[in-house]
């Protein structure tokens, strides 16, 4: 890319930009008609652009409410869904193929110990941070 091209494409996007936003401003056909009363020109543009904003606010509202609620309770059941299908694929490992169950078995000590060992690490290290 050559210097002069550089120089002329912000300003050609620029220019296209407000091309389109001068277009979509644009107030020339726009009629809205509100309970039998019809308004026109920039009147009906400024309601027309004033309840659509208001619609697209509390879509917005809506929307993040829903999403929030949806979240939380999908967190909780996002847990307790892991916990089941772990619990389902252990009795079903065990129901399907009941010599893999010795298998198991040091799997599970191996899991205590582990567990034991983290807390004892746990707790050496709050002792000595305190």
């Amino acid at each position: 890319m050559n210097i002069r091209t550089r120089k002329i494409l912000p300003v050609a996007v620029i220019v296209l930009l407000a091309i389109a936003a001068w277009h979509a401003v644009d107030v020339g056909d726009m009629n809205v008609d509100i309970d039998g009363d019809h308004f026109d020109g920039a009147l009906g543009a400024l309601i027309g652009l004033l309840f659509g904003g208001a619609g697209l606010v509390i879509a917005a509202i809506a929307i993040t409410c829903a999403a929030v609620f949806v979240g939380v309770l999908f967190a909780g059941l996002g847990v307790l869904m892991l916990v089941g299908l772990a619990l389902l694929a252990v009795m079903l490992l065990a129901i399907i193929a009941p010599f893999t169950l010795p298998l198991l078995i040091p799997l599970a000590i191996i899991w205590l110990l582990m567990g034991r060992a983290k807390r004892n690490r746990n707790k050496r290290i709050s002792q000595q941070a305190a």
